[in-house]
């Protein structure tokens, strides 16, 4: 079993990787661990375990890595693992993946799997796979502005905090998108694979993991005072529902504005929002529980 280890992203949680390490070697389960160096080797990892035959590759940190893996896994039969060790863990939760440690081992020596269908941001420099979502606009604002020693130190605290910090700073230009045929404006865009954003809070009802294709939520609203509702409204799990909330299905999204608006995917930043985005090349197997 080849174990994928962020250990930027996991370090908070560190410990629990080990109790999930010592339970799979204490029921004789052969392990190698490779820990990432930078960005984007996560993908390098998975890949070359994946070439040289592996059957799982077990990724050990948040969302963010776990793309990451499941990037350098498609196209290949190897299965995916997750440990979750990030901020939010919103594909875990997702997914109902199990996060004690036993349980976490036992999941990954039985290896039952279920489908997931990643999304895929194409852009001038390449494709990016996201697992849960990809945002443009406000949200991804405040994750490329986001300072790490404050994620590191506050959790998902640290998210809203600079939220706070970055409402009188974004400008919040209307993005400008064509959802298959139909083009629209919206102030925000997060475009879904699952139901929850943030950790387990409920936004994209209509979302279905395992099958191609997205929920795209519309955020008409603009500026600081939208925002703010917006933000409020999240862990009441009323963000979904709220008024200037819109909710499309959709196979395809192209981003039409003249202006540069930036883009995160799976929490993570992702530049500036893609030319187009659509489903991977296909699905991946997910480990359960």
């Amino acid at each position: 079993m080849i174990i994928v280890f962020n250990p930027v992203a996991g370090r908070r949680h560190a410990h629990l990787l080990w109790r999930v390490l010592d339970v799979l070697v204490a029921n004789g389960i052969r392990l190698d661990l490779a820990e990432t160096h930078r960005a984007g080797h996560a993908e390098a990892l998975a890949r070359e375990a994946a070439r040289r035959g592996a059957q799982m590759v077990v990724a050990a940190g948040g969302d963010g890595t776990i793309a990451e893996v499941a990037n350098g896994l498609m196209g290949t039969p190897a299965r995916l693992g997750v440990i979750p060790l990030g901020t939010a863990n919103v594909l875990a939760h997702e997914l109902g993946l199990p996060f004690a440690p036993k349980s976490v081992a036992a999941a990954l020596a039985f290896g039952r799997t279920r489908t997931l269908w990643p999304g895929q941001a194409n852009g001038p420099d390449g494709a990016r796979l996201f697992v849960q979502m990809l945002g443009v606009g406000f949200d991804a604002h405040v994750v490329h502005n986001l300072p790490f020693p404050l994620k590191r130190i506050f959790g998902k605290g640290a998210y809203v905090m600079q939220s706070m910090r970055e409402l009188m700073r974004y400008k919040f230009p209307s993005i400008r998108l064509r959802i298959d045929d139909a083009e629209t404006e919206a102030a925000s865009v997060i475009i879904s694979k699952g139901r929850l954003y943030g950790g387990r809070f409920r936004l994209a009802a209509d979302a279905v993991p395992s099958d191609p294709g997205f929920s795209v939520v519309l955020f008409d609203r603009t500026g600081a005072m939208a925002a703010m509702m917006y933000g409020a409204a999240l862990p009441l799990n009323l963000l979904g529902r709220a008024p200037g909330v819109r909710h499309v299905r959709a196979r395809r999204i192209d981003f039409l504005q003249n202006t540069v608006v930036p883009a995160q995917t799976d929490g993570d930043r992702a530049g500036w929002a893609p030319l187009w985005v659509g489903d991977a090349p296909g699905p991946i197997q997910v480990v359960m529980g």
